[in-house]
């Protein structure tokens, strides 16, 4: 199985192009973006949502 990342909101950017072996990858790039924001003070709004998804090959 083969992971993919995509936005909530449906759009395409340099992060949903990329396809990943496994689930650690991905959540490691996602990690690194995500990383510097706090729950509490966290704007999503300047920010898309992304999810991890498995594709099948």
């Amino acid at each position: 199985m083969k992971y993919i990342i995509s936005r909530h909101d449906g759009g395409f950017d340099h992060i949903t192009k990329q396809e990943f072996d496994n689930y650690d990858d991905a959540y490691d790039l996602l990690e690194g973006i995500y990383s510097d924001l706090c729950c509490s003070d966290a704007d999503y709004d300047d920010r898309p949502y992304y999810e991890i998804r498995g594709v099948k090959n």
